[in-house]
């Protein structure tokens, strides 16, 4: 149910907001991911600041952009030549109002402070809307892991580690993998801290092997619960995942087990890619090659048509959402839907798009698909699921216990129901009937101010 909000209120409320934005990007000039992913937060919040004044007087805005800690740090190591290299790693501490920081660490020569801010403030209200008691933080290195040998990764994870552990712990900071750091690179790291600090805290890292105090159902979680989020979306309006042709950029971790669990419910997935190019299979993905490529081998998409002579690769990644779909997934990086590729997406007649990485269409592009009656899952409500497997992970280190696949992908399931209803809620209270975005950013919000407040000035 709307409720009626004076327009005196709602010019106050924009005001409020515009000054903070303004003093964001006066602040942090050069750092465009970060004011687009904040530019997209407070377009949403205007009605809940002229419902609930009293979030301005407590200054909720100007707490929530500015992080509490912020690390960067030397990562010295070693290659297979012998020469010294030099990287640069960051660690922000976002936002602990409603647990330890949590988010995961990015390895990719893109890396730097306005993209690890972007991803940390998003992490603070994803993390929010899955309902665990987990704070945002986000971190990372420009370190390039492509072409590098296992002893170099592992020398360069020990590094970086040697620096980091002194800023993270099971209570404190939990990070996890993101682009570039998976299950190896979780190992290494989770080694080089338990030999620092001479114990095994199971809890400081998520997405650890199961011989390790992993969790079942953690490789899968992000990909699993972006399709659960988007089942949701379809049964709103009747339809299901069944006989629809799906496109997923990407070729990691989410990009996989997106496609895996969407193929499971019956639709027709034609297109995933790398950062190289993308291929498209009009018989349908073959996902055991996909796997083999890419989690075995380390090789590149465009090897898939050595295998099945049906494919076609094309060089560069944005093409891929020029194949005509009625599902979209975007699971590979931000930005990479502009307004243009959303325009054809919406003329080739999608129906539902749902993120799986983190802030992958542009502004631009989700007024398109917004404009278009698509069915859009933003990014921090549609990824969440992985971050929410990572929470349980961390439930089960402090319970020394284990719980099976099926128990962990049930609680995904609901997790990910929990959230999309409590977007569809928070939308229609404030008059923004099926704007998920809107009711995404508000809902998250109003959790973590609530807190803040409970918390005093601090």
């Amino acid at each position: 149910m709307t409720t009626a909000i004076s327009e005196q209120n709602v010019i106050e409320a924009k005001k409020y907001v515009d000054s903070v934005y303004e003093s964001v990007i006066k602040r942090d000039p050069d750092q465009s991911e970060f004011q687009q992913a904040v530019k997209e937060i407070f377009d949403s919040l205007v009605p809940v600041f002229a419902k609930h004044p009293s979030y301005i007087k407590h200054s909720i805005l100007e707490r929530m952009v500015e992080p509490e800690r912020i690390i960067t740090f030397r990562v010295p190591w070693v290659d297979d030549s012998g020469k010294v290299q030099v990287n640069r790693g960051f660690r922000v501490q976002f936002n602990s109002v409603l647990g330890p920081y949590k988010g995961g660490l990015r390895f990719h020569p893109s890396v730097n402070l306005s993209i690890i801010k972007f991803l940390g403030f998003e992490q603070i209200f994803k993390n929010s809307l899955t309902g665990q008691p987990i704070g945002g933080g986000k971190g990372g290195s420009d370190f390039d892991p492509k072409g590098k040998s296992d002893n170099e990764i592992m020398r360069f994870t020990q590094s970086f580690m040697t620096e980091l552990y002194k800023y993270i712990g099971p209570d404190e900071d939990v990070p996890a993998g993101d682009i570039g750091v998976g299950a190896r690179e979780i190992g290494y790291m989770f080694g080089q801290y338990k030999r620092i600090r001479g114990g095994n805290e199971a809890g400081v890292l998520t997405g650890k092997g199961l011989l390790y105090g992993g969790s079942l159902t953690r490789t899968e979680a992000t990909g699993y619960g972006c399709v659960y989020f988007v089942q949701e979306m379809l049964s709103s309006r009747d339809l299901s995942f069944e006989g629809k042709k799906v496109v997923v950029s990407g070729s990691g971790n989410v990009s996989i087990y997106a496609i895996q669990k969407a193929q499971s419910l019956g639709a027709h997935v034609v297109a995933c890619s790398d950062s190289n190019g993308y291929i498209y299979d009009p018989n349908g993905i073959d996902l055991a090659t996909v796997k083999q490529l890419k989690e075995v081998e380390r090789r590149r998409i465009s090897d898939y048509v050595q295998f099945h002579p049906q494919a076609v690769y094309t060089e560069g990644c944005r093409g891929i959402w020029t194949i005509p779909c009625d599902i979209a997934l975007p699971c590979a990086t931000q930005n990479e839907i502009d307004e243009h590729a959303a325009e054809i997406l919406v003329e080739n007649g999608v129906i539902a798009v749902g993120e799986g990485a983190n802030m992958p269409s542009t502004l631009e592009a989700i007024e398109v698909f917004l404009n278009g009656n698509v069915l859009f899952g933003p990014a921090k409500a549609a990824n969440a699921g992985g971050v929410a497997v990572s929470a349980l992970e961390m439930a089960q280190n402090s319970m020394r216990l284990s719980w099976t696949f099926e128990e962990v992908d049930a609680k995904l399931h609901s997790i990910m129901k929990n959230i999309y209803n409590s977007c569809v809620t928070a939308a229609n209270e404030y008059g923004y009937e099926g704007n998920l975005v809107v009711g995404a950013n508000i809902a998250g919000f109003k959790k973590v101010a609530d807190a803040a407040i409970a918390q005093g000035v601090v």
